[in-house]
């Protein structure tokens, strides 16, 4: 396949070297992270570590996009598949499990799960190395993203990461709506984009869909 037609229309927008250089780690394919994974593939990504410990259940298929014929399987084994029939060049390397704080990631990492306890274990694990994280939350038809990827955006990170009973409203499994879910990882992939251009990124982001609410922090500089 031509490489210089397939992504004609986004030459000018994502940069290309960039990302056949990339190598991205999304944990968490439910809601947000599925999604997440699809788009990074589509502009080309070349290759994706995929973790998450859970199977597909009926409740996923309307909020997290898995099909039928995907009921019972590993969501990273059928988030996968669908990645490949996207682009069947993509390297992938799936690990059904919980994240700990051993396992080895990408240099670039988003953040799909439901727990600020997970996300404290997260950052514990790759803050001192970590390039690039952006952080999805999303309750029903509201959403955050929270991204840390330089000093002044990795402190204003880490102050996000509260008790648990402060959390915010919502976890992904209780609540979801699968247009929030797409919304919430178009933003995410547009931070990595900005990022890989060198172009200010928005270290806090916040959107109620319903209430056509849009609120976007101090931006910080990249470098």
């Amino acid at each position: 396949m031509d490489e210089t037609q397939r992504y004609l229309r986004q030459q000018d927008i994502v940069p290309r070297e960039k990302l056949r250089q990339a190598r991205v780690t999304v944990i968490g394919v439910g809601a947000i992270g599925r999604q997440v994974a699809l788009q990074l593939t589509a502009i080309g990504t070349s290759a994706l570590q995929l973790i998450d410990p859970d199977v597909v259940e009926e409740v996923n298929l309307p909020t997290q996009g898995y099909s039928e014929s995907d009921l019972g399987r590993p969501k990273i084994e059928a988030t996968a598949e669908a990645c490949r029939r996207i682009n069947s060049a993509v390297e992938l390397h799936t690990e059904q499990a919980r994240f700990r704080r051993s396992m080895a990631t990408c240099g670039t990492i988003f953040v799909c799960v439901d727990s600020i306890s997970t996300r404290q274990t997260i950052w514990q694990a790759v803050k001192d190395w970590a390039d690039f994280l952006c952080d999805g939350r999303m309750a029903a038809e509201s959403l955050r993203i929270v991204t840390a990827c330089d000093p002044a955006s990795r402190q204003g990170y880490a102050t996000t990461l509260f008790n648990q009973d402060q959390a915010y409203t919502g976890a992904c499994t209780a609540r979801s709506t699968i247009y929030c879910a797409n919304v919430a990882a178009g933003l995410m992939v547009g931070q990595f984009a900005k990022w890989l251009r060198g172009l200010p990124v928005d270290p806090d982001v916040c959107m109620n869909l319903l209430a056509n609410e849009f609120n976007v922090l101090q931006a910080a500089r990249v470098g």
